[in-house]
C-alpha cells in the first residue's frame, strides 16, 4: 500500500513580519513593551527569586530601564535570529504581569523558541501557560514553523511543568552546561513539533 503523501508546506510569511498586536488569549493581551511599563517590569526584575535560573539580574533601576528600552524595539521579525519581546497584560485591568520572548531561530529550517518571565505575585493563575501558548500559536499558525523549543535550567522544575502542560517534550539534557549562582547546572531542552501542536488543538476543539 502506498504511503500517504505529505501535505505541501506553505511558505512562511514574507519578511519583515509584524504580528497584529495585541496577541489575545482568553484573559491576556500580549503587546509591545512601552517605556511607561518601567514600574511594573522593575517590580519583578529586581527580585532575586525571579532571576535565580536566568542569565541576568537582579536588576537595579538603570538595568531595568535599559532592558525595557531594548525590549521596546523588538516588535518585528526581519531575519533569522530576531526576537519579539512582549508585555503580558490582563485584559480586564491592563495590569502588566510579565513578559515573553519569541525567537525566530531559523527561517529556512522553520525553527523557533520561546521564553517567559512573570511577576510571582500573579503565580498560580495560569497566566504564564496561557501566554506561552499564544507564542506557540504565533509560531505554528502564523509563521508556519515546524519546531519550537525552550531551554531552561534543570533545577527549574516549575518551568518544566509549564512546558509539559503545553505538550512540549523533554528532548535532552546538557550536563553541567551552565555556571549560574556560583555552581554548575544542567540545561534542559524541551520542544514540540507542528503536527503535535495541531493534534492537541484538534483534541481540545472536540465536543
Amino acid at each position: 500500500m502506498p504511503r500517504p503523501s505529505t501535505p505541501p508546506i506553505p511558505p512562511p510569511p514574507p519578511l519583515p513580519y509584524t504580528p497584529a498586536y495585541p496577541l489575545r488569549t482568553a484573559r491576556l493581551d500580549l503587546r509591545p513593551v512601552r517605556h511607561d511599563d518601567f514600574a511594573a517590569v522593575h517590580a519583578y526584575q529586581r527580585r532575586p527569586e525571579v532571576c535565580r535560573y536566568l542569565y541576568w539580574g537582579p536588576h537595579d533601576e538603570a538595568a531595568s530601564r535599559a532592558s525595557i528600552a531594548d525590549k521596546a524595539t523588538r516588535t518585528t521579525l526581519r531575519q533569522s535570529g530576531d526576537f519579539l519581546q512582549l508585555a503580558v497584560a490582563l485584559r480586564d485591568s491592563g495590569t502588566l504581569v510579565g513578559d515573553v520572548t519569541f525567537v525566530y531561530t531559523h527561517r529556512a529550517h522553520r525553527q523557533g523558541g520561546i521564553g517567559y518571565v512573570f511577576n510571582p505575585e500573579y503565580a498560580g493563575r495560569g497566566y504564564a501557560t496561557e501566554a506561552a501558548g499564544a507564542l506557540l500559536r504565533l509560531g505554528f499558525a502564523e509563521l508556519g514553523l515546524h519546531r519550537i523549543q525552550a531551554e531552561l535550567d534543570g533545577r527549574n522544575t516549575a518551568s518544566a511543568k509549564l512546558l509539559e502542560r503545553l505538550g512540549m517534550r523533554r528532548e535532552g539534557e546538557l550536563r553541567e552546561n551552565e555556571f549560574l549562582d556560583g555552581e554548575w547546572s544542567d540545561e534542559v531542552i524541551y520542544a514540540i513539533l507542528a503536527r503535535e501542536w495541531r493534534a492537541r488543538q484538534e483534541r481540545a476543539a472536540r465536543p
